[in-house]
């Protein structure tokens, strides 16, 4: 939906939570807990419509240790399903942040998908490499065992040879 098909609305009510939006990835630390754990405890102890959009829009914000997209998918998701229970400007809000968690849940499902793909065409490929290396290992060992069998035959031959030839002589020093 187009932003012309709203009526103009006031955005003083969704400022604080631009804010929220803004400040929450940019604090150290401990200013990015207190910040979220302000808009849970709210939303915990006057879950008011709006203290249940500010903790779910800060459950949707990324870059700090409170994000969670999932949770914030399901915070956003109910809320929507009571729409006037919004004002329009939260509603939009609301709906817009719905679509970008959604997108990036996606996007991480993606990423989870191709990171398990490699790891799996990467033991596969591991696994090749092993069955080649060891039927190369046994080829090897063949090769050697034959070497080994073709110099004991040699030396076999060398020795028969050492024998005529020492026989040959001998036998034409006797008179």
């Amino acid at each position: 939906m187009s932003a012309a098909a709203y009526p103009a609305a006031d955005t003083a009510s969704i400022e604080p939570l631009l804010a929220l939006m803004s400040e929450l990835p940019k604090g150290d630390p401990a200013r990015q807990a207190e910040l979220f754990q302000s808009a849970k405890d709210a939303a915990a102890l006057s879950p008011t419509t709006s203290n249940r959009l500010r903790y779910a829009l800060a459950l949707s914000t990324p870059g700090h240790g409170g994000s969670d997209p999932v949770a914030a998918q399901r915070q956003l998701s109910e809320l929507l399903a009571r729409p006037e229970t919004l004002l329009t400007v939260e509603r939009l809000l609301a709906l817009v942040e719905l679509q970008q968690v959604d997108r990036m849940l996606v996007l991480q499902a993606e990423n989870k998908r191709l990171r398990d793909d490699e790891s799996h065409d990467s033991r596969d490929k591991l696994l090749a490499v092993n069955r080649r290396l060891q039927t190369e290992s046994d080829e090897n060992a063949k090769l050697r065992k034959a070497l080994d069998e073709a110099r004991a035959k040699l030396d076999a031959i060398t020795h028969i040879e050492g024998s005529i030839i020492n026989r040959g002589a001998a036998d034409s020093h006797t008179p």
